[in-house]
């Protein structure tokens, strides 16, 4: 794999790290993602002048992964509402990577070889070691059949954007209109549903849901770049070593252990990382 597109996708898991750590940790979770969501679309509002307007053959998966974002915030505010953030995010994390593998196979017709299979197995057993690494509580097991549902909806969407990448003219044009096009409808529902307490809850947290918005537009918006230009799992198995990070942000921000499970699932994590480079080298 190229170094740059190694580099800023482990940039994006950081971002990405980051802004998830900050919907869990400010508050009501759909205000906080309803808030983000609006600061996406205003951040890709700045740079509408500089992209080319979606060709036809890009609208199809515009379209599909705006509508499949929809229901992956459902299921990211309902993981995050009823399960820690070291159970649920693990979990909807470490499960996409094989659903990706199996989608990049059956549509993209990318097919991972030796290394590139142990690398993704090993990257994503790491991650979901990590659900067990803490004791459960009674509410985590709602949080983590959200979370199931979470990975499943980050499985289609990768896909559908990887295909839409490729497919624009030009790739930034097609970030700048997912964003607006999957930004505006969950903002004006979570403004909707969450009216009574909207208004409060923006006044004590907006700081954060604004960075939490901007540092998601950049986190997915390299995203979709690499994978115009590099296999679909390869990007999604490196994207998911922001798990290792939430975990690390979890024992600054939120009093959680790094114990001996997460050292392991880090070291294998890096392992796979390894292999990963070796299987595209």
């Amino acid at each position: 794999m190229d170094l740059t597109v190694l580099t800023l996708v482990l940039a994006a898991a950081v971002l990405h790290a980051t802004w998830n750590a900050l919907v869990k940790s400010a508050g009501d979770p759909w205000v906080q993602l309803g808030i983000a969501k609006v600061a996406t679309v205003g951040v890709a509002v700045l740079f509408l002048p500089f992209v080319s307007f979606p060709d036809a053959d890009a609208w199809p998966y515009l379209l599909a992964s705006a509508a499949i974002h929809q229901v992956y915030y459902v299921f990211v505010s309902l993981q995050y509402r009823f399960g820690d953030l070291s159970h649920v995010y693990p979990l909807s994390r470490g499960s996409a990577p094989l659903l990706v593998a199996i989608g990049a196979f059956l549509f993209a017709g990318e097919a991972l070889n030796g290394y590139g299979i142990i690398a993704v197995i090993i990257i994503s057993l790491a991650i979901l070691s990590l659900t067990f690494g803490t004791p459960w509580k009674s509410d985590d097991g709602k949080g983590a059949m959200f979370a199931l549902g979470t990975g499943t909806t980050i499985a289609f969407y990768t896909v559908f954007d990887g295909l839409g990448g490729r497919t624009a003219s030009d790739v930034f044009g097609y970030i700048i209109w997912l964003f607006i096009l999957e930004g505006i409808p969950f903002g004006l529902l979570v403004a909707f549903m969450r009216r009574r307490v909207f208004r409060a809850s923006f006044r004590e947290h907006w700081k954060k849901g604004i960075l939490g918005g901007a540092l998601s537009f950049f986190a997915y918006g390299l995203v979709i770049w690499a994978m115009s230009i590099t296999p679909m799992t390869y990007v999604s198995a490196l994207r998911e070593t922001s798990v290792i990070l939430a975990a690390l942000i979890g024992t600054r921000m939120m009093g959680e252990p790094f114990g001996a499970r997460r050292i392991t699932a880090a070291a294998c994590v890096a392992v796979g990382v390894i292999l990963l480079q070796i299987s595209k080298g």
